[in-house]
């Protein structure tokens, strides 16, 4: 009885979490209706568990449209655990920095399985810039993040990964592995429309004292504004020099 109580719990647990990682993805028809079939869950189960986590403010409900969003208390949450983390402690005085001097968003990325995620930013004052990415993620190929890190990997994981991805959602292959290596040997990537028309993005990996890869500091912005010129002289030794210093204060130290 007892292990059948836990196993409960623990389903009710991940199935409220599923509500909250909905609600970050899509909040536009994240009515009750929608929920209850987005996460095959009865309407009764779905309002009772929208109901505990709009007790708690993690979501709220709009009463005109029905509508559920995030709440209050998840962002606080979410910018607490943000800011206890050694990594966006560490390198968000380094993104300041890169920020003020370049005028362009500066992020620090982690990867989570085969996607990137967008952890910290700092953005730019121009008048045209990219949306926030903070919290997005997306799949590593598409960004000069996901390949500055991915680059770094073993052959063992990226064959996995090719395997896995042969029947299609990825590059040729052979041409992102010629990309990847390159990218190794030369210590930054840079990806053009990868996250949309007109986007780059130019990123450095970060590693911790073992030399493992824990991250990747990323500008992106137009390419209007990062040009070639810009990027060779300015940008990419900027972004060299800044992983390095933040790679320093995770132990790391180049042979």
């Amino acid at each position: 009885m007892t292990r059948e109580k836990s196993s409960y719990a623990v389903q009710t647990v991940e199935k409220a979490l599923d509500i909250l990682e909905t609600l970050t993805e899509e909040s536009r028809h994240a009515t009750l209706p929608y929920l209850a079939e987005r996460l095959d869950l009865s309407r009764n189960k779905a309002f009772r568990l929208l109901a505990t986590l709009e007790s708690k403010g993690l979501v709220e409900r709009d009463d005109a449209s029905g509508i559920y969003r995030l709440g209050i208390s998840s962002v606080e949450l979410a910018q607490r655990l943000l800011n206890s983390t050694s990594l966006i402690r560490h390198s968000h005085p380094v993104m300041e920095k890169l920020a003020r001097k370049h005028d362009e968003a500066v992020y620090i990325a982690v990867l989570k399985g085969e996607e990137v995620l967008f952890l910290d930013m700092v953005d730019c004052d121009q008048a045209i810039k990219t949306a926030p990415l903070v919290g997005k993620r997306f799949p590593f190929f598409t960004n000069a993040a996901g390949k500055a890190i991915k680059s770094l990997e073993s052959a063992d994981l990226l064959e996995k990964f090719f395997k896995k991805r042969r029947n299609g959602g990825a590059p040729d292959p052979a041409l992102l592995q010629t990309e990847l290596t390159a990218i190794r040997e030369r210590g930054f990537a840079v990806d053009f429309d990868g996250l949309g028309e007109g986007i780059v993005t130019v990123a450095v990996a970060v590693r911790d004292y073992a030399g493992k890869v824990i991250g990747a500091l990323t500008m992106l912005g137009p390419s209007f504004r990062l040009m070639a010129s810009r990027l060779e002289e300015e940008i990419i030794p900027s972004l060299r020099e800044g992983a390095e210093m933040l790679s320093l204060k995770f132990g790391y130290a180049k042979l």
